[in-house]
């Protein structure tokens, strides 16, 4: 992989991690566009998930460490519970699903990555019209059934163009959550997948024989996600404040999908 490549997938996987808008259907665009994938494009966007976990990591720090008191000193494991029955259907989907999805073209195929966007663009777009479950306060009040419910749909995210934060921030406004508390819960319940895909790649032979390789490339993409997410994460919780802001989200994932099936047909 190029320098330029890497600083391109660099910054569009830190803008677009947190922002619903889906991250790996924007990877594989802008692969797309610089020429096609290279051999190592999925171990490399694997890796430079590390810049957007400490982009996460550092955001919540203070939420973590509140998160760990009240585990460890006030006995409250509400919201750890609810965050390990999020991950468990993500976890068991991906070990199930995940390596046919990557090796199978039908996944990567720009009219695939194109309509699963569309469709959560959608079901943004008309969030407030669609029933939902009773009014949930905040993230910190959801109860196991809707954490399930929001961890079934985190399994959607395994198809590019679904976008993790897309499918559980509209999972949490239909269980009851408004926008920010949903991308509130979304993110924290984020982290554990997050740190069990880098810990996956780190146990690999292999794998650390391509950091060692290619470690100058991915400290600078790394950098650069850091950098981009941490930002876009700023952006969103402050965006989501407003009414109608899951909408504006929506509307931009369906122009970027019709034109992009555009282009495909004339291709």
């Amino acid at each position: 992989m190029e320098f330029y490549q890497s600083f391109w997938l660099g910054l569009t996987q830190g803008l677009t991690e947190f922002i619903p808008v889906s991250s790996s259907g924007h990877l594989e665009i802008v692969q797309e566009i610089m020429g096609g994938r290279t051999a190592d494009f999925h171990l490399f966007l694997e890796f430079i998930n590390l810049g957007t976990l400490l982009a996460l990591l550092f955001f919540y720090r203070k939420r973590i460490v509140q998160i760990c008191k009240d585990i460890f000193v006030k006995h409250n494991y509400k919201l750890l519970v609810n965050i390990i029955i999020t991950t468990v259907p993500a976890v068991l989907a991906g070990l199930l699903l995940s390596d046919i999805i990557e090796s199978n073209s039908f996944f990567s195929n720009m009219i695939t990555i194109a309509v699963a966007m569309a469709v959560i663009g959608v079901l943004m777009v008309t969030i407030d019209k669609l029933p939902k479950m009773k009014k949930v306060k905040d993230e910190n009040h959801l109860d196991k059934k809707r954490a399930l419910y929001i961890g079934l749909a985190q399994c959607c995210a395994l198809i590019p163009g679904t976008s993790r934060s897309g499918s559980t921030i509209v999972a949490g406004r239909l269980t009851g959550m408004d926008s920010e508390s949903a991308a509130n819960y979304s993110f924290l319940a984020s982290i554990p997948i997050m740190l069990g895909v880098m810990c996956k790649q780190l146990i690999s032979s292999s794998s650390r024989a391509y950091i060692a390789a290619n470690w100058q490339m991915l400290l600078i993409s790394n950098l650069i996600a850091f950098v981009s997410g941490l930002a876009a994460i700023y952006f969103v919780m402050k965006f989501l404040k407003k009414d109608g802001s899951l909408q504006i989200f929506g509307w931009y994932r369906i122009a970027l999908a019709t034109i992009v099936i555009i282009f495909q047909l004339i291709k």
